[in-house]
């Protein structure tokens, strides 16, 4: 089977059995997540997101082109998007899946993914996957979904084609670059002379009649700029090195540069534009490369370590066997070349991609309240870095993963470590609990960033991309257990003196207390911190009543959570832990009884807002 498997399917679970198997799926469909119906296939039992209403779900997703995965009936997937139906060639995957895993049916999208799913499917669970497009069980291959990296110039072509070698008819193979073995070596019958023919070709073709033309990946296109280069101007000179070449865009497998380049915005932006990865090799990898360039600079070394930078990327990725076809062409700012390999290009093979930090808040814990966008990262990575409590609480997600921890107070550790592998080209996670910008690791990454990886002086750091996934933070968290106790001003302060001067944690606390601020407590205690939690209470009683309601939050989103209100006056520090979140309410905080216990909310003024509109 060509092609490549949806990164990002929505497993439909309306039961607890279908949960089991999605549970089983997951890991190995990387970027997928669990949708379960609420009270039969919730977040408590693991699911990732949940819904109400089964169709209006599916619906969404399908108009969101989300490929979908339902452990259902086939029926209850048809009759959801039934009526959003329009343009096949546009349209997500969507495959049924027997909650025994027995079989696994692509309703939609079978050349766009969902053959490639039910097939992947099948080979996890030991089912059958019910492939019923026609050149697929008639042929061996699907004409208008190519392998990764293949590129169909004419893909409405594919469909007369092969209807013709179906039905036996004469279709000519003609192979001018790059291994067509995937079509060679298929059911399909292929005929010298034919009136149309499957070209596939490095080329670019204007008129291609009745062919199909498929561009394979065989081009390396080496890239050089200088820093902060405008992305327009390089990709207006990629594109003009190509057309005045002859050459097809759509053949181009990978852009190629120098390491020092990894966080070139400009580099990327053409990759992007074209599709295709961006790869980067060390000077010294395309110093090898001196004497197959057709410009060497002395210049050139004399900067970066290497004689050519656009020229000798393009050779290093093509390797021994390929050839420079397209020389060092220069605009203002920029360089351009290109290199043909023998056969087909595999840009994860060669060179290595930019590094990739993210720091992921992963939340309290409980799996429903993980952004999607942390689920994502935490999928894609492939290091996991983090204190051990923390990465088993995402266990499910980064199983297989390599896992690199260490003991409680070693952040700068966790973060150079994280650092360091992001450095080689790797995608890493950082994972937090809570928030990553709250009292977490993302300050400490910005600020190893900003002490030691400017001027290359952090081991490559720099040409890092950095970003953060943020999580609920524990104060959001005990808030939405209570009531709505940040309905107001509010301001968060860590008791901890082991970053932060009992001085300036005083002056802090005495600036909340006078702007009547909700207060939440980090930090609270420690084994050898006995006193700061009680000062804290003092300072603040000394600007609001004893009454004043008091929120400890524990554990939240785990198995032993406990939540309770008591007042300021009784605040004491044996209630708490470091585990525990400190919640004091203003002065205008209240307190009330419903059927489902005590409630917490600071009032912003809305009543008074209504009594004067009356």
């Amino acid at each position: 089977m060509t092609g490549k498997i949806p990164q990002d399917a929505a497993l439909i679970v309306l039961g607890p059995g279908g949960l089991a198997l999605a549970k089983r799926l997951k890991p190995q469909l990387p970027g997928s997540d669990i949708h379960g119906l609420r009270g039969r296939a919730d977040e408590v039992d693991g699911a990732d997101e949940t819904f109400t209403d089964t169709m209006a779900h599916v619906a969404g997703l399908f108009r969101a082109g989300r490929p979908i995965i339902g452990v259902c009936a086939a029926g209850i997937l048809i009759r959801a998007v039934a009526g959003l139906l329009s343009d096949k060639r546009s349209e997500p995957a969507v495959v049924a899946l027997a909650e025994d895993g027995s079989c696994a049916v692509p309703l939609l999208g079978g050349h766009h993914g969902a053959n490639r799913l039910a097939i992947k499917i099948a080979d996890i669970t030991g089912g059958q996957a019910a492939v019923t497009t026609a050149g697929d069980v008639g042929l061996g291959l699907a004409l208008d979904d190519p392998p990764p990296g293949w590129c169909a110039a004419n893909p409405m072509a594919a469909k007369k084609i092969t209807q013709t070698l179906l039905a036996g008819g004469p279709v000519a193979l003609v192979v001018e670059a790059g291994d067509a073995g995937w079509i060679a070596e298929s059911g399909a019958a292929f005929t010298d002379d034919a009136p149309v023919a499957v070209r596939v070709t490095d080329r670019a073709v204007d008129n291609p009649a009745d062919d199909l033309i498929l561009h394979p990946p065989v081009l390396a296109l080496g890239v050089g700029c200088e820093r902060g280069a405008d992305a327009s101007e390089v990709i207006d000179l990629a594109e003009a090195t190509l057309k005045a070449a002859g050459l097809a865009a759509g053949a181009v497998a990978s852009v190629v540069s120098l390491d020092l380049k990894a966080d070139e915005g400009a580099v990327h932006a053409l990759a992007d534009h074209l599709g295709v990865p961006a790869r980067f090799f060390d000077a010294e990898t395309l110093e090898v490369e001196t004497p197959r360039l057709a410009n060497p600079s002395d210049v050139v070394f004399t900067e970066v370590g290497c004689h050519g930078v656009s020229e000798g990327a393009a050779l290093a990725c093509v390797g021994a066997d390929g050839q420079l076809v397209v020389e060092k062409k220069k605009s203002a700012r920029a360089t351009c070349a290109i290199a043909r390999a023998p056969g087909n290009i595999h840009p994860e093979q060669v060179g290595r991609a930019q590094g990739v930090l993210t720091i992921v808040g992963i939340g309290p814990g409980a799996s429903g309240w993980r952004t999607p966008e942390a689920t994502a990262a935490l999928n894609r990575a492939e290091d996991v870095v983090g204190y051990a409590l923390y990465l088993d609480l995402v266990a499910d997600l980064i199983e297989g993963t390599p896992r690199h921890s260490s003991e409680l107070g070693r952040e700068e550790d966790r973060a150079r470590r994280a650092l360091d592998l992001a450095a080689t080209g790797r995608r890493v996670a950082l994972v937090c609990s809570g928030d990553a910008g709250i009292y977490a690791l993302a300050t400490l990454v910005y600020e190893l960033l900003d002490r030691n990886g400017r001027n290359d002086q952090g081991g490559g750091w720099n040409r890092v991309r950095v970003s953060v996934a943020p999580g609920i933070s524990a104060l959001q968290a005990a808030a939405a257990r209570i009531g709505a106790p940040l309905g107001h001003d509010f301001c968060a302060i860590s008791l901890s003196d082991l970053l932060t001067l009992p001085e300036d944690i005083e002056r802090r606390l005495r600036a909340a207390a006078d702007g009547d601020f909700v207060v939440a407590l980090y930090n609270p205690v420690s084994k050898r911190r006995r006193t700061q939690l009680v000062s804290a209470r003092d300072i603040l009683l000394e600007k609001r009543p004893p009454e004043t309601p008091v929120i400890l939050a524990r554990n939240l989103g785990r198995a032993d959570e406990t939540v309770r209100v008591i007042s300021l006056g009784d605040l004491d520090v044996d209630m708490v832990d470091m585990l525990t979140l400190v919640m004091i309410g203003s002065s205008q905080s209240r307190t009330f009884e419903t059927s489902a216990g005590m409630r917490v909310y600071t009032p912003r003024g809305y009543e008074k807002k209504m009594d004067a509109a009356s």
